[in-house]
């Protein structure tokens, strides 16, 4: 792969990846709540759900989803659903900075959290269908190519979203009072909302 089209890859994924949004929204969220190294379970799920959207677009779900106006509606609407779940709950712990248990008490809740955030958005999907074929040079070897795409990705991914789980830890400690992890939550709470009927209002 030519050197100037390694780096644009990798300078475009830096701004992608730092845009806050369900994932990087999520790590804030729990690094405030539990701790960077608790959160390292949450980003587990969510880079596991990455992968499997990866995955799943390379078998040519893209390709469906592009031409079905009607699974992506379905499918968005689900992952926007979750979403608005997830700031209900955040809204509703009120001046409790700890999530229902099924949420984040355990490693095992956090994983499965992290996951089902990251498989909300089908727009993922073909995002990696589209953005991530731009960088192949059909003349050269694939494999190689795609090896070296997707090994980049997940470390510049999985290095914002410690990133923005460490900026939590250092939320947490501006949370000494109740009417703050009040503020914290709602806010939180209105975020996933706003990320949720974003994701619902989105088209292909």
């Amino acid at each position: 792969m030519p050197l100037d089209l390694f780096f644009a890859f990798i300078v475009t994924t830096l701004f992608i990846s730092a845009t806050p949004g369900p994932n990087m929204l999520l790590m804030l969220s729990h690094g405030a709540r539990y701790g960077w190294r608790a959160t390292l379970a949450t980003m587990a799920g969510a880079l596991s759900g990455l992968a499997l959207l990866i995955g799943l677009s390379a078998l040519g779900l893209a390709t469906i989803l592009a031409a079905s106006a009607e699974l992506f509606l379905v499918l968005k609407l689900v992952g926007a659903a979750y979403l608005v779940y997830l700031g209900w709950q955040c809204w509703r712990a009120g001046i409790e900075l700890k999530l229902p248990a099924a949420m984040g008490e355990t490693a095992l809740a956090r994983y499965r959290t992290g996951l089902a955030v990251a498989l909300s958005n089908p727009k993922a999907i073909l995002f990696a269908g589209a953005f991530l074929p731009q960088f192949i040079n059909a003349q050269l070897p694939q494999g190689p190519q795609w090896a070296m795409l997707l090994a980049t990705f997940f470390v510049i991914e999985s290095s914002w979203q410690l990133a923005y789980a460490v900026g939590g830890v250092g939320l947490a400690r501006w949370l000494s009072a109740p009417r703050r992890v009040r503020f914290f939550n709602r806010g939180c709470g209105l975020a996933f909302w706003a990320v949720g009927g974003m994701l619902a209002l989105a088209k292909r």
